[in-house]
């Protein structure tokens, strides 16, 4: 069996509060992109021995990538929340409420991947410009168009990112011509979708559908009742929606659904969409009995905290805090058009501006993040929400290698590095400086999908 050997400094998560940082580590990766070891503390000169002590050939070791200072390695980051279609619309629409940004940015927009040549065009370009970021996963919102959908799923399956691909249900609220025509088209549209999915990629080594009702607002109740059964169908798929994002989304569903008296949570739970399985977008507006039932029912919150304070109306500072203090898991999405930034080392520094707003908020009750919290998101805490935790997330052996090589001499605006940081230090200034320039090598499942050329 071949072996991928990484020597150098070596970044990952254990938990919120546990930034591992070691230094002089030795990846093992083999030739299935699975992390065979990863041995701390080990000098240069002691490698062959290792490999040795581990049945490894020592002619492996001729493979072997030295990290020299300036560069260490990360898991690669996990984006939970992201709408593909709204790649060529970034920056559109900021500041207007949710539902006036929906019906005269977004839906107009959405409803050109009807086109095929069109979708093929605008998600390759999309797919190459997260992946470039480091996003080594990523849970999209396609269009309600099963053709585009399924061309996503191509070309994530092609250009080699894990993701999970959901069709957008919505057959009302939206355009005559953006709704999908029928309950029965819709369920059937996203069966296609989900055998198209497990027909390229059937033992799910990248790829999974992920059932995605727009929200409730988009889905009458047969439409939300079929999906439900959908996913009792298939319990190895996620579920994605928005919830709890805005006040005039909230009121709105309210006045579509008043037997549930304004809870989401009730709502989705009824129809079978609220589970270990679900990913919900923002969660922005929480009641005490909501937050029980994330926790009771095992939910992950995807948290957007660039759009939340451009898109939807209002300062939106989602209890991220509070999350991680009741043992919810909490990832970070870039929400794409939803905001100014598809980067997820933005979403970091935004998160963090948005945790210290709530730390105001609750008159220091929920403290803000810290730079190790921020990074837990970005990495093993997205895939935990994604029902990933078990694959990716970080360098544990037995998970698949999806890593990140940072160089932080690259070109660009990064803070200098100087001759007494330490690495902690080092780490820091990419994280609230860096940008994609920094990202040198993108790996997902121990392939190489994307290297820097300056």
């Amino acid at each position: 069996m071949s072996f991928q050997l990484f020597h150098g400094t070596v970044i990952h998560s254990r938990g919120p509060s546990e930034l591992i940082i070691l230094e002089s580590a030795l990846v093992i990766v083999d030739g299935e992109g699975k992390i065979a070891n990863l041995v701390e503390d080990v000098p240069r000169d002691r490698i062959p021995c290792v490999l040795s002590s581990l049945d490894i050939p020592s002619c492996s070791s001729v493979n072997i990538r030295y990290l020299p200072r300036s560069e260490f390695l990360i898991p690669g980051f996990v984006d939970t929340h992201n709408h593909a279609p709204q790649w060529a619309q970034r920056g559109l629409g900021q500041s207007m409420h949710i539902l006036d940004w929906l019906e005269q940015v977004t839906f107009p927009n959405e409803s050109r991947f009807k086109d095929p040549a069109y979708a093929r065009r605008i998600y390759s370009n999309c797919v190459d410009g997260f992946l470039k970021q480091g996003i080594t996963t990523a849970s999209y919102y396609g269009s309600l168009h099963a053709e585009a959908t399924k061309i996503l799923a191509d070309i994530c399956l092609e250009k080699g990112q894990r993701a999970l691909i959901g069709k957008c249900n919505m057959n009302r609220n939206a355009p005559d011509s953006y709704r999908d025509a029928s309950v029965e088209a819709s369920l059937r549209d996203t069966e296609d979708c989900i055998a198209h999915i497990r027909r390229i990629d059937p033992e799910g080594k990248l790829l999974k559908h992920v059932i995605t009702p727009r929200f409730a607002i988009s889905c009458d109740p047969e439409l939300l009742d079929g999906l439900g059964k959908i996913a009792a169908a298939n319990p190895d798929l996620p579920i994605q929606t928005h919830f709890n994002e805005a006040e005039q989304e909230m009121k709105f569903t309210q006045e579509l659904f008043p037997q549930f008296k304004g809870s989401e949570a009730d709502l989705y739970e009824h129809y079978g969409l609220l589970n270990e399985r679900s990913i919900l977008a923002h969660c922005c507006h929480m009641t005490e009995y909501e937050m029980s039932r994330l926790k009771e029912l095992g939910c992950g919150v995807a948290h957007c905290p660039i759009s939340n304070m451009t898109v939807g109306g209002g300062f939106m500072a989602a209890p991220v805090r509070d999350f991680l203090r009741r043992g919810i898991d909490v990832g970070l999405g870039t929400d794409s058009g939803g905001g100014f930034s598809s980067s997820i080392l933005d979403a970091m520094r935004q998160a963090l501006v948005a945790s210290n707003a709530r730390e105001v908020m609750s008159r220091g009750r929920d403290k803000g993040l810290e730079i190790g919290e921020l990074f837990y998101l970005a990495t093993l805490g997205g895939a935990k929400v994604c029902g990933l935790g078990n694959r990716v997330g970080n360098f544990e052996p037995g998970k698949e290698f999806d890593a990140l090589v940072i160089d932080t001499n690259a070109p660009g605006v990064m803070t200098i590095v100087e001759d007494e940081d330490s690495t902690r230090t080092i780490f820091d200034k990419f994280v609230m400086t860096g940008d994609d320039r920094n990202i040198k090598n993108v790996y997902v499942c121990g392939q190489s999908v994307r290297r820097y050329l300056g």
